[in-house]
């Protein structure tokens, strides 16, 4: 089922390892609730604004803690959360483990977004990789930046140092992009990395990048901020596209979701789409956290997945859901109950 009417607006933004706010309001239910929850870095900067805002028309509170989609999971099956976040879909496994596989789960798409190789070369204002020039890269054939076309400088390559969906997603395009890679490094939200140097979070790469000239790594585009640039990245089909509005959406069009709502595409077609494009998810039980839990989690997520919220993430450089996906989204949020 085609993904339909995206947008993207790039912006950089960093993002807050631990979002605390008030914010969450009770249908038709008095007091007030807490619900917590943990995961991805990748979309931690729009939730960090949804808290912000939702805060000043509510009265419960959400704690989220971006601490990666590999922890976020990890809590989520643990019961030490009342949701996940993550970037890479659920496997089968996963669905069945710990308190996921004993109460149910749903997982919903809260946002989607591109991974963009980021660099900090002054002398390199306009690079443009090939898809198998970045996986040589990051596979440590290509160490001089006179090898890419710019004033010689050796090159430091950053990645993630914790297990991230951000790390999967991109790792999950090198290996559709080059043979050497799949066979030798594949993809995962944690692998071992040929070359570079290891940062927490898509806010710590970006740290790293911005503080090592001569740098290059991946972070989702609400991170590329000055001294970083986007790369101009070949597509698949041979056209060199940067992150933005055009490419961001045109990627994720022919993403198409499964029955859990899982979905990815490692080298998306068509001449305008930027090659590396990825989901978010919010993972939630189907049951057994009362009646007052449930209705705030659903409440929490249904205002999130509201026109305003969305299109507050988009000011963020997010790509907001709408038409179809959306409302797939808004009926999983309905299966959570008591």
């Amino acid at each position: 089922m085609a993904l339909r009417n995206f947008l993207l607006r790039p912006r950089a933004i960093a993002a807050a390892a631990t979002l605390t706010a008030i914010g969450l309001t009770g249908c038709g239910g008095g007091g007030s609730s807490t619900i917590s929850g943990a995961g991805a870095t990748f979309p931690a900067a729009a939730y960090q604004r949804w808290s912000s805002d939702y805060a000043a028309a509510t009265g419960n509170q959400v704690n989220y803690q971006s601490v990666g989609s590999g922890a976020g999971v990890r809590q989520f099956a643990a019961g030490t959360v009342d949701f996940g976040a993550s970037d890479e879909q659920l496997s089968d496994e996963d669905f069945k483990a710990g308190l996921a596989g004993q109460r149910g789960a749903v997982q919903i798409p809260m946002l989607g977004g591109t991974v963009t190789p980021a660099y900090n070369n002054a002398d390199c204002p306009d690079l443009k990789l090939t898809q198998a020039q970045l996986a040589d890269i990051f596979l440590g054939k290509i160490k001089d930046w006179k090898d890419l076309g710019c004033p010689s400088k050796p090159i430091t390559v950053a990645h993630r140092s914790d297990g991230s969906g951000t790390t999967y997603a991109f790792t999950n395009s090198l290996a559709c992009f080059s043979p050497e890679w799949n066979k030798s490094v594949g993809k995962g939200k944690s692998v071992n990395w040929p070359v570079g140097i290891g940062a927490k979070g898509n806010e710590g790469v970006a740290g790293l990048l911005s503080n090592t000239p001569g740098s290059i790594g991946y972070v989702n585009l609400a991170y590329v901020k000055d001294p970083l640039r986007p790369v101009a990245l070949q597509n698949k089909d041979g056209k060199f596209v940067t992150a933005t509005v055009a490419s961001g959406a045109a990627a994720l069009n022919s993403v198409v979701l499964n029955d859990k709502l899982g979905g990815e595409d490692c080298n998306p077609a068509g001449a305008e789409s930027f090659p590396i494009v990825a989901f978010t998810w919010i993972l939630a039980y189907e049951t057994g956290y009362g009646d007052k839990k449930a209705e705030a989690v659903r409440n929490f997520l249904d205002w999130s997945l509201g026109e305003a919220p969305q299109k507050q993430a988009a000011e963020l450089g997010y790509v907001p859901l709408t038409g179809e996906v959306l409302t797939r989204a808004r009926a999983e949020v309905a299966k959570i109950r008591s």
